[in-house]
């Protein structure tokens, strides 16, 4: 996001960065907060969600160099989702008029800013409509490569990838019942895909999991 700015613009934007640090299952912000400050992940994971018709909708796993929190910059209005570290996180935190006063200068950086929430909103549009034409298998197995992938471009191996994860947090990212997720689960452990330990998944082979993917 910042990968543009100048060593003086970055020490600019490092005297405003407030770091922060998170246990896994904890809140940084709920949906409906008022909240006039943005986030940027620097090692872990973040969930993000939306309460929708009484249930939990997962919209992103967010993961070092993701900036969440952002639409607090524009109008002021309240949270219109709720962040949830998944693992022990770091992060630094901005506020809205320290940013606004970076993009005034570096409308680049507001151009990176516009393509990642338009790619977050792709990304959601792709997650509703498998939800909606894929199986409960077809879901959970796309929501376990795109996490694999993550792991894989933090400098995991091409086999046996460790997901630390819960399995509730996948049943949510594939809109699926926790119940329905870990019978799949089950099911590729059985045929050796993965390993289940508590709060993590061990992904042995990447490439079968794309059978189940239509």
């Amino acid at each position: 996001m910042f990968a543009g700015l100048s060593a003086p613009e970055l020490n600019e934007l490092a005297k405003v960065a407030v770091p922060r640090t998170y246990d896994t299952g904890q809140v940084v912000f709920r949906e409906g907060d008022e909240g006039d400050t943005c986030f940027v992940v620097r090692s872990g994971a973040v969930k993000i969600t939306r309460e929708h018709g009484g249930r939990t909708i997962a919209l992103a796993e967010l993961r070092a160099g993701d900036m969440f929190g952002e639409l607090s910059m524009f109008g002021g209005e309240v949270r219109s989702a709720s962040a949830q570290a998944m693992e022990p996180t770091a992060a630094v935190a901005l506020l809205a008029g320290d940013v606004r006063r970076l993009l005034a200068g570096n409308p680049e950086i507001a151009l990176k800013m516009l393509e990642t929430m338009a790619n977050r909103v792709r990304a959601t549009n792709q997650r509703l409509a498998n939800q909606s034409f894929q199986t409960v298998a077809g879901r959970v197995a796309g929501v376990l490569m795109q996490l694999v992938d993550a792991r894989r471009a933090e400098g995991a191996g091409e086999h046996d990838v460790l997901v630390e994860t819960t399995q509730a947090d996948i049943a949510q990212l594939a809109g699926a019942s926790r119940e329905s997720a870990s019978r799949f689960l089950a099911t590729l452990e059985r045929q050796g895909v993965v390993t289940t330990q508590r709060g993590r998944v061990v992904v042995h082979d990447a490439n079968a999991l794309r059978n189940y993917i239509y």
